[in-house]
C-alpha cells in the first residue's frame, strides 16, 4: 500500500483505506476501502480538497527505489547459488510471493 498524492492517482487503482474530509478524521467515510478509483471519482475527491489518498500495491516508485522486477532480479542473482536445493527453491519462492504480493504486482512464474 502508498500513500500518494490525489493528482498522481489514476482510474483503476484501488482504495487501501477509507478516505475521509481532511476537516473532520473521525466523520463519515467519503469513499471506502477496497472501491476501485474512476477518472469521474478522481475529480470529485479533488473537488472535496482531498490531497492524498492510500492506494494498494505500490503504483509510484520513488527516486533511487526499485521496482517490483529490479527486485526480483535481485532475489533470482541473490539465489542463484542455490538454486538447486530444494529447501532453499521453496525459501525463494516465499520471498518472491511477498515481494509481488507487497508491491501490488502479478508475475506469471
Amino acid at each position: 500500500m502508498q500513500s500518494i498524492p490525489i493528482a498522481s492517482a489514476e482510474p483503476d487503482m484501488v482504495l487501501a483505506r477509507d478516505v475521509r474530509r481532511v476537516e473532520s478524521p473521525q466523520g463519515p467515510t467519503i469513499c471506502g476501502r477496497g472501491t476501485v478509483l474512476t477518472s469521474g471519482l478522481i475529480e470529485r475527491l479533488k473537488n472535496l480538497g482531498i490531497k492524498s489518498i492510500t492506494v494498494e500495491g505500490n503504483p509510484l516508485a520513488a527516486e533511487g527505489e526499485n521496482n517490483l522486477e529490479n527486485l526480483l532480479a535481485e532475489l533470482d542473482h541473490r539465489f542463484r547459488k542455490v538454486d538447486n536445493v530444494p529447501l532453499m527453491r521453496k525459501l525463494k519462492g516465499m520471498y518472491e510471493a511477498l515481494l509481488i504480493r507487497s508491491m501490488g504486482g502479478t508475475r506469471g512464474r
